[in-house]
């Protein structure tokens, strides 16, 4: 799958030094020009050296500078294909963006990664689900899909009840702390009292490199970029949905018997509320 080369460097971009925000932002701001620059027209563009082109390169996870060029061209490639299939209104417009957040998600997360952290959950004793503002909505979701399936979580919303929850746990328990920016404080401080407290931690977050991970056993990519005055978009809360799916669509499958036994009880203990 194509590398959304955007994407990536806007994950990566609080992480990187000045120097290297430079070039970022100038790349971002000029694709179709990149790619014919060669490192050194690039680096004199930007008016650093040539180390830090190639230092920026290797930090958003590419090999090299022809890697880079070669991924920005691919990109490009792609987008040009889909100018003929423009939106014509506001419905195919969010429809279009909505996919789009997903599939660019997909393709930055690991495969080898995400089966890390199915077996983490697998053999947890229990899975605490931390989030605050709209990523705690996912989380109250996250729950909501792994109890159906047998596992014993808890989701924590309120930063006093994830510290109090957190000084609990042990190296048999997980935390899936979920913060698109990666710079929540509540659900940082919480996360580093579990982890001192030797609970694993998986982190989904948008930034590759935000504060978060420092505590996280496994990072995984989700959410999407957002401006301060949209926090809780629906493309970057779809995007976590879609790595929380992953998740317990590979513990179901791990645990065949036992989740298919507790779909089936969980089903019929709620059938009565139904007309």
């Amino acid at each position: 799958m194509k590398k959304p080369i955007g994407e990536i460097i806007n994950s990566y971009y609080p992480s990187l030094t000045n120097s290297e925000q430079k070039v970022a932002s100038f790349v971002l701001d000029h694709f179709e020009k990149v790619i014919y620059y060669s490192v050194t027209d690039l680096a004199d563009e930007v008016g650093v050296g040539e180390t830090t082109v190639l230092r920026f390169c290797r930090k958003i996870g590419l090999k090299g500078y022809q890697e880079f060029k070669l991924t920005i061209a691919q990109n490009l490639a792609e987008d040009n294909n889909n100018m003929t299939s423009e939106p014509t209104n506001f419905i195919q417009s969010v429809s279009l963006n909505t996919i789009k957040s997903i599939e660019n998600i997909a393709s930055m997360i690991g495969e080898e990664t995400v089966n890390e952290a199915i077996d983490m959950l697998h053999r947890a004793n229990s899975v605490h689900f931390f989030g605050v503002g709209t990523s705690g909505i996912t989380a109250l979701d996250a729950k909501s899909r792994f109890m159906r399936i047998g596992k014993h979580t808890e989701a924590i919303t309120d930063p006093h009840f994830q510290a109090m929850s957190a000084v609990r746990l042990s190296e048999n328990d997980v935390v899936v702390a979920l913060s698109v920016s990666g710079s929540t404080t509540d659900t940082i401080e919480s996360v580093k009292i579990a982890k001192e407290n030797g609970a694993k931690i998986i982190a989904i977050t948008y930034y590759s490199r935000s504060p978060i991970t420092q505590y996280a056993d496994i990072v995984l990519l989700g959410g999407a970029k957002e401006s301060p005055l949209e926090g809780g978009s629906l493309t970057a809360k779809i995007s976590q949905l879609f790595v929380v799916d992953l998740l317990c669509t590979g513990i179901a499958l791990l645990e065949k018997e036992t989740s298919l036994d507790m779909q089936r009880k969980t089903a019929k203990a709620v059938v009565k509320k139904i007309y």
